[in-house]
């Protein structure tokens, strides 16, 4: 295999790892994880599912429509809002889906407080990164697993896990490291932008949780 065909090898697992890891795919992750690996895997499989697939649909579909909508008439370049001065709207729309499921989560769902805390957890997330790409591009794939890795974390330390979670909070931290080093990559951010985008997501989470939860 010639360099040539390494590098395209390379770049297709990077775009396919953006993809698969994709911000808006983040709370659906989430709540997959709190569904199946917390104490509240003992619910009915059947109402996990539901409550996942509605969660999906608020924080996911609901939102990628909208991009699509904006694509659409030109207002956005691409679904992946790649330009930073395209990024506000669509990032305060995200936020407002999410702080839906939160509501959803609770009113609806009964969630236990901290449940609901990390869809609200996430919506400040983005709430923080739309405010600071308006001066500085941050990668919003990174404050997403950063999100998902805070929540994992919170999971564990605070006793809510149906098993032990050391080797998950392992594992997802790896996958961290590989999705940054796709975003550097694909040349879509610089380290400080990949770094900075995890810590606010871990910081986001991971805080609300504890301190609201």
């Amino acid at each position: 295999m010639n360099r040539y065909s390494v590098n395209k090898l390379i770049a297709g697992v990077a775009r396919f790892m953006s993809t698969a890891l994709t911000p808006l795919l983040m709370p659906t992750y989430g709540i997959f994880l709190i569904l199946w690996v917390s104490v509240l895997c003992l619910l009915p499989y059947g109402s996990r599912v539901a409550v996942l697939l509605v969660c999906m649909g608020i924080t996911c579909i609901v939102p990628l429509i909208f991009l699509s909508v904006l694509r659409h008439f030109s207002l956005i370049k691409d679904l992946h809002v790649n330009v930073r001065e395209q990024r506000l709207f669509p990032y305060l729309f995200t936020a407002l889906c999410y702080g839906v499921a939160a509501y959803y989560l609770y009113s609806s769902c009964h969630a236990p407080q901290w449940c609901v805390m990390f869809m609200v957890g996430s919506a400040i997330t983005v709430v923080l990164m739309a405010l600071i790409n308006l001066k500085w591009k941050v990668s919003a794939h990174m404050a997403g697993i950063g999100g998902v890795i805070g929540l994992i974390y919170q999971i564990h330390v605070q006793g809510l896990s149906a098993f032990d979670l050391l080797w998950l909070l392992c594992l997802s931290i790896i996958v961290a490291g590989l999705l940054g080093s796709s975003r550097l990559i694909l040349k879509r951010h610089d380290i400080w932008q990949v770094l900075v985008g995890a810590v606010v997501g871990f910081l986001c989470v991971s805080l609300t949780m504890r301190l609201l939860g």
